[in-house]
């Protein structure tokens, strides 16, 4: 096992502000990379600034305040903002062993808060050894194409009907499986859904499942996530199972999810989205003339986006 400066010459960032660059969507415009976890850290493009060549491509950034700990490979040249590192790697080092660094640097963020930001800390964090397996693995890099013409389906949200999720699902708890009685059944191809609010919920696949698919599934411990499971599947504790009423496809799910988690700022540790609360909960979904549901509308919307036909 190793700390990060053994892999990595650490300097700060050149610490610039946002607002005092000019935002462009110029093809030749440069990534500017802030302290956020989303997209690659990358917040915005911006004019290239006299007497200031942006950092290269192929190092790591990473916030040590923000969201801490948020590390990703630039894969082209970028300005960095306030608050963030840049990791060179001392040796070679191929893309597949940068990207599994990341993940390693990001799974320590649980150390650190605003209060404690990751700055003099950040070159002692420990980096597990380079498993076997991923000296040789190699990410097929080629492009995702898809049949689907872009088009869109406006939504008239203003029209939209109000309904109860307890009236249009059962609500009700899943059985809890502990993962030390999954790993005696073995890696499989079952879902295990736990609290988590990524990758699905999915935390790992087995050879054992206690739940239908088809349903959409809420954690009610953490962040009130809900996810639509398709596949029979295996749940931690705090999994509550949403059995719907009517004929229910992936598309249909995935667009319910998806308003179900429009309210998720609602709920946290302290206020749990619970069963009682989930069946009280007001949606808004297209309807009919009659005011019922429109089924179809939600299963030709999320068809009508671009790659939905890799889902």
């Amino acid at each position: 096992m190793k700390i990060i400066e053994d892999l990595f010459d650490i300097k700060y960032g050149i610490n610039l502000e946002l607002n005092a660059c000019e935002i462009t969507n110029d093809k030749d415009g440069i990534n500017f990379v802030a302290r956020t976890a989303e997209n690659n850290g990358v917040v915005a493009k911006v004019k290239p600034i006299e007497n200031k060549p942006p950092q290269p491509a192929g190092v790591l950034t990473c916030a040590s305040g923000g969201s801490v700990l948020s590390t990703f490979v630039q894969i082209e040249p970028f300005y960095s903002g306030r608050d963030l590192y840049v990791l060179t790697p001392k040796s070679d080092m191929r893309l597949e062993e940068k990207l599994f660094y990341c993940h390693c640097i990001k799974m320590n963020a649980y150390r650190y808060r605003y209060g404690r930001q990751a700055n003099k800390t950040l070159k002692d964090i420990k980096l597990p050894d380079l498993p076997d397996w991923l000296k040789t693995y190699t990410i097929d890099y080629s492009r995702i194409r898809t049949a689907i013409e872009k088009r869109e389906l406006p939504l008239n949200i203003s029209k939209w009907g109000k309904f109860k999720i307890g009236d249009i699902f059962n609500v009700g708890g899943t059985k809890t499986t502990k993962i030390d009685a999954l790993k005696e059944y073995g890696r499989g191809i079952y879902p295990y859904v736990t609290t988590q609010s990524s990758n699905n919920g999915v935390d790992g696949f087995y050879n054992y499942w206690t739940e239908q698919g088809q349903v959409l599934v809420i954690d009610s411990a953490v962040a009130g996530f809900c996810s639509y499971q398709e596949n029979n599947f295996s749940a931690s504790d705090h999994v509550e199972k949403l059995v719907p009423r009517f004929s229910i496809n992936k598309y249909i799910g995935l667009f319910i999810a998806a308003i179900i988690n429009l309210d998720r700022y609602r709920y946290n540790y302290g206020r749990k989205f619970n069963q009682k609360k989930i069946k009280e909960t007001l949606i808004k979904l297209p309807v009919l003339d009659n005011n019922e549901p429109d089924w179809q509308f939600m299963e030709d919307y999320i068809k009508s986006l671009q790659y939905s036909d890799k889902i």
